[in-house]
């Protein structure tokens, strides 16, 4: 039985892993949940699965939902409450699941204090893959991949070193501009908020899913697998792969490739996070071949996406540099999603803050957090 501790539990991530505990109810064990806004459904998925500690980011929800709950339910609140939960004695593993920065130090505590950490928030790594994964050697705890890309590379590796590897293959379905006769570049200026957000292959939050239509999301994903799988940016590929039915690959130096293929569902690669070593029998995800019938790939369109070679940069750049990446896209989505700018202004935005940029290497984690700091407000003039 392992305890999980899920923070950010009423987000599209945090709702699938439910399902997941759900699924196997002697495998595993919600012993504390934490939420951003949403008490209704927090209340709703303590009642069910009886964790001992919650929390929640508003004080005033924290004293609705301890008023609810009595004795019965420790209430914790804001960024303490998380800290808390991070660090929960009983806790086998920890699976960080809140947008943006917010979980940057809930990890490292969990990793401090001896808790294998489960990462579906990219930012993470993507600010601080560095010290992250420093920190996880000397504590002697694992950094287990939820994004469906990195899990499907975790699974591939199968504990070989990356002296063994030449290229990583993340897949992308290309979002739904992929088609250059459809969305030819000229006609990005266009792009709606409401278009943006269908997504044709899986149902994500509005972040997420504005960054899958920017290839954003695919930069992100790059800098992650540098820091998870300790390997330079030179040896991380993408390949666009409308039907998300092959969800990475690894190329090995001696040129065979070994791939992991299934149905989208992201319970999935949650579920090989929370059950590793082992794999658990489920029937959630079924993969009809014949029913698909083709797999195709294609090379990324640069130049409409050019997020994939702003994330190379920042990558190959390291020090603070991946941090303001993330954080002028944090803005620039934002300010698109609140009509403020364009789609194509999302990518000029992050090229401008990036350029502006002093970078500061091998930083402190209160360096990243400054040039974070520095980065939203350069992007939002």
């Amino acid at each position: 039985m392992k305890n999980v501790v899920l923070l950010g539990s009423t987000g599209s991530i945090g709702t699938s892993t439910v399902k997941v505990a759900e699924d196997l109810p002697d495998q595993i064990r919600l012993i504390g949940l934490a939420a951003g806004g949403n008490a209704d459904l927090l209340a709703e998925q303590t009642r069910k699965h009886q964790p001992a500690v919650i929390s929640i980011t508003d004080p005033a929800k924290a004293t609705h939902l301890q008023n609810a709950f009595g004795t019965k339910v420790k209430v914790l609140c804001g960024n303490e409450g998380l800290l808390k939960l991070a660090t929960l004695p009983e806790a086998d593993i920890v699976l960080i699941a809140i947008v943006g920065t917010a979980g940057l130090q809930p990890a490292l505590a969990a990793i401090r204090a001896g808790k294998d950490i489960a990462v579906a928030s990219k930012e993470i790594l993507v600010m601080a893959g560095e010290i992250v994964m420093r920190e996880a050697k000397k504590h002697g705890v694992r950094v287990l991949a939820v994004d469906s890309e990195h899990s499907a590379i975790f699974q591939c590796l199968d504990g070989k070193p990356s002296s063994s590897v030449r290229k990583l293959w993340l897949t992308a379905s290309g979002g739904p501009f992929r088609n250059k006769t459809d969305w030819p570049k000229e006609k990005f200026s266009e792009i709606t908020v409401e278009r943006a957000l269908k997504h044709p292959s899986w149902v994500m939050g509005r972040k997420i899913t504005i960054d899958s239509a920017t290839l954003f999301n695919k930069g992100l994903e790059m800098i992650e697998a540098r820091w998870l799988f300790d390997i330079e940016m030179a040896r991380v590929g993408v390949v666009v792969h409308p039907q998300s039915i092959v969800h990475s690959m690894v190329e090995f130096v001696d040129g065979s490739l070994i791939a992991q293929l299934s149905t989208p569902d992201m319970c999935l690669p949650i579920q090989c996070a929370l059950t590793y070593p082992a794999r658990a029998a489920s029937d959630r995800v079924q993969t009809d071949f014949p029913k698909i019938g083709a797999l195709t790939f294609e090379a990324p369109d640069t130049d409409r996406f050019p997020a994939i070679d702003l994330a190379r940069r920042a990558g190959d750049t390291c020090g603070t540099m991946p941090a303001v990446f993330n954080a002028a896209n944090e803005v620039a989505v934002d300010a698109f999603v609140n009509r403020r700018i364009n789609f194509p202004q999302i990518t000029a935005t992050v090229r401008r803050v990036m350029d502006a940029h002093q970078v500061v290497d091998h930083p402190t984690l209160e360096k990243i957090l400054e040039a974070d700091a520095w980065a939203r407000k350069e992007a939002a003039k």
